[in-house]
């Protein structure tokens, strides 16, 4: 299991950025555990934990996001340290 934390900038709050990216891991049980958060920037941040194959397809989703998104860059971070997320889930 890998862990890594997406920042993604551009339109990417008021238009379901959050909602769909949970939505999306869900449907395509990529067996994914984190977080999506609103930043106060205006960014979203993903936390997500899984194995390298599924983290690049959310990876590769993120890059595009919901139709109403437009998604201007996506940084990545790898985090080295143990996560243990039960779930996939929006935080505040």
């Amino acid at each position: 299991m890998q862990c890594f934390k997406f920042v993604i900038s551009g339109r990417v709050q008021g238009v379901c950025f959050r909602a769909n990216t949970v939505r999306f891991v869900m449907k395509t049980d990529l067996d994914i555990r984190g977080y999506v958060k609103n930043l106060s920037n205006g960014d979203v941040e993903v936390l997500a934990q899984g194995d390298s194959k599924n983290l690049e397809i959310l990876h590769d989703w993120l890059k595009k996001g919901p139709p109403m998104a437009k998604v201007v860059s996506v940084k990545v971070v790898k985090i080295d340290s143990f996560c243990d997320y039960d779930d996939f889930k929006i935080i505040s």
